[in-house]
């Protein structure tokens, strides 16, 4: 079975989701019981979609989060490095547009999308500066940025059960309902290593977000980031015509 290391080479990161591709969406509401709808309907909220928005959906996988920001009005891209996954996705909403794409280089011209948002795969790319970076330079001034990302709980021993789930509990379970239980492995491993919630917000700040802020979920499991690319947004910075 494909699994990916911590190095998170590229090509191994894509092998190994796409090995996962038919099963993901449905693997992953069982290993989280369910919680990541919950997680997902707090990210589409906060990105707020609506119609006349370009909205780039990075890691989109089989395209779960992007049909939402569809439905809520937007142009949406979803962006995947998996290519299995950007076949399964097409195959299920033909309707949406998917990329395959690497997030520290992005096929998009510059302030190209009003939001750029990435679910769960941030923690997956090799250098998350340069993402954050690319990500910042695809996006319009005055537009947004919204990660959802698996992070660290806050209570102590809230936290200590969870790393016992992550590097027992979990790999177990993902060889019971997984494709590929290797994959599951990976999955705890690279939560462990992924810096928290302020380390994240940091890393943001220094890519050159502006309004940087995050909110827990389910204790401090997930945490939903949220920033702003600075600068004035073209249509706003059009000057007035001055009346007759």
């Amino acid at each position: 079975m494909s699994r990916a290391s911590l190095a998170k080479d590229p090509r191994e990161v894509a092998g190994m989701f796409d090995a996962v591709a038919r099963r993901y969406d449905l693997t992953n509401d069982v290993m989280s019981l369910w919680q990541v709808r919950m997680w997902r309907a707090v990210t589409r909220a906060t990105v707020a979609a609506r119609p006349g928005m370009r909205v780039l959906d990075l890691a989109a996988g089989t395209g779960t989060s992007s049909v939402d920001y569809a439905a809520d009005g937007a142009q949406v891209v979803a962006c995947d490095l998996s290519a299995g996954m950007v076949a399964e996705g097409r195959r299920r909403h033909p309707e949406i547009e998917f990329v395959v794409g690497d997030a520290t280089a992005l096929p998009f011209p510059d302030a190209d999308f009003d939001v750029v948002t990435v679910s769960y795969g941030l923690r997956n790319v090799q250098d998350t500066a340069a993402a954050l970076a690319e990500m910042a330079r695809v996006t319009r001034p005055g537009g947004r940025l919204v990660i959802a990302e698996f992070s660290t709980p806050v209570h102590a021993a809230f936290r200590r059960l969870y790393r016992f789930y992550l590097g027992t509990a979990l790999p177990a379970a993902g060889r019971l309902v997984s494709s590929n239980a290797d994959a599951y492995g990976y999955l705890g491993e690279s939560i462990l290593a992924w810096p928290d919630q302020e380390a994240l917000a940091a890393l943001i700040q220094d890519a050159g977000w502006r309004g940087v802020g995050y909110k827990n979920l389910s204790g401090g499991i997930v945490a939903i980031h949220r920033a702003t690319k600075p600068g004035i947004p073209a249509d706003a910075a059009a000057p007035t015509a001055p009346e007759a």
